[in-house]
């Protein structure tokens, strides 16, 4: 079997369980009906703000704009999610409209087996143990966290409008050293998705410094992210922290979006969108920051 072939194939058993896992935490909080229900324990249909939500930002995504600080500014203006649980509701959400993006592009990228492999592995274990972490965080320290991880990502769109990415090379893979440090460097960034900071830029600088193509990063990217969000959001599903209405609403929309871009449009001209979103971003982390101090101060 082709070892692309063999990967779209786990990566289909992984989405599987994935939804097997979220279909049986959804009938078990149908069965226990609390009285006054958590985000993570809201059983009603996501409405046309999710849904909506959904589809834009994963349009976006798969055009190259990121779906995760989109998303939060968007739940955080239309205060669709409380802060505590945003991470745990856009891993869990955009999960299926990732996946949906690695099936796409996954199989038509060359890129080294061994590399795109290990990169994968790295993640998805970065993401596991993120992801156990940020779920047990207070709210005050999700705010913060989000706040630097919404400043982060700004500072990557920047990069981007300014041409400030490294050239790479032309190599589709790497070996030894280099291949230690992009295990190392994807563990780390798969463990940082789950507080909310999107792995594509990152993970395209990190492609370029080690001289690979930066085309390598696409296929790297979308299969670190479609293989580590599954297993990251079983664990925030568990531990409760999340929407369960904001996830579906971004599952719902999410799919059609990336359809509607992967397929029909193909391509846009982002600059002027990609220059609102930096500044909506960087709104919504000062926004959280200061949210998270003031209540330090009150609290104090």
């Amino acid at each position: 079997m082709n070892p692309i072939t063999g990967l779209l194939t786990a990566l289909g058993a992984l989405t599987l369980a994935f939804l097997g896992g979220w279909t049986r935490a959804v009938l078990a909080v149908r069965r226990e009906r609390p009285a006054t229900p958590s985000a993570a324990t809201d059983t009603r249909a996501p409405n046309g703000a999710h849904i909506t939500v959904g589809a834009v930002t994963n349009f976006f995504d798969t055009l190259g704009i990121g779906s995760f600080a989109t998303t939060t500014a968007l739940f955080r203006w239309l205060k669709l999610v409380p802060d505590r649980v945003i991470p745990g509701t856009l891993n869990v959400g955009h999960t299926l409209p990732t996946v949906a993006q690695a099936f796409i592009y996954t199989s038509i990228i060359p890129v080294d087996v061994l590399t795109l492999f290990s990169m994968i592995a790295a993640a998805v274990l970065g993401a596991w143990l993120g992801a156990g972490v940020v779920s047990k965080w207070p709210k005050q320290k999700v705010q913060i966290g989000m706040g630097i991880a919404l400043l982060a990502a700004a500072t990557l769109m920047l990069m981007t409008q300014l041409h400030l990415f490294p050239g790479g090379g032309a190599e589709p893979g790497v070996r030894g050293a280099k291949l230690a440090i992009a295990i190392g460097g994807n563990f780390m960034l798969g463990a940082l998705m789950t507080l909310g900071i999107g792995l594509y830029a990152p993970c395209m600088i990190l492609v370029s410094l080690l001289g690979m193509n930066p085309t390598a990063a696409f296929p790297i990217m979308m299969g670190s992210c479609a293989f580590l969000m599954p297993v990251g959001s079983l664990r925030f599903i568990r531990e409760r922290c999340y929407s369960l209405r904001a996830g579906l609403g971004l599952a719902t929309g999410g799919i059609p979006g990336v359809l509607l871009a992967a397929y029909i449009v193909k391509s846009l001209n982002l600059v002027t969108v990609r220059w609102l979103v930096i500044v909506v971003v960087v709104y919504t982390a000062v926004t959280m920051l200061y949210s998270a101090f003031s209540n330090q101060r009150s609290e104090a």
